[in-house]
């Protein structure tokens, strides 16, 4: 059973950046497309950002288009996402998801969730 743990969340001013990491582990991901999906206090869970299994092709939501950026290597089973030019309402819990296929992940239906990982943007 594939399990994924994300790492790399934390407190950041506005304006900075965190990089985020997915590691798999009971199995493989390279195969699978993954994504992030985040949750705010109050709010409903939010697509972030996808990549194809190859990591060519990737999809964004337009809050975070040209500010993140998605990515994965597959030889060591780990996905990313570098964040940049961080805002306050980027913040929330993030987690990381993997399934067969991009339109799963992005629909939030994956196979694979990660307990999330929390951040926070101050003002």
């Amino acid at each position: 059973q594939v399990q994924l743990v994300e790492s790399g969340g934390g407190l950041v001013q506005a304006g900075g950046s965190l990089r985020l990491f997915c590691a798999a582990s009971g199995g493989t991901i390279s195969n699978y497309a993954m994504g992030w999906f985040r949750q705010a206090p109050g709010k409903e869970r939010e697509f972030v950002a996808a990549t194809s299994w190859s990591g060519i092709n990737t999809a964004y939501a337009e809050s975070v288009k040209g500010r993140f950026s998605i990515s994965r290597d597959n030889a060591e089973d780990t996905g990313y996402l570098q964040m940049n030019s961080l805002k306050p309402e980027d913040t929330a819990v993030y987690y990381c998801v993997a399934s067969r296929s991009r339109v799963e992940v992005e629909e939030g239906r994956a196979d694979y969730w990660g307990q999330g990982t929390q951040v926070t943007v101050s003002s």
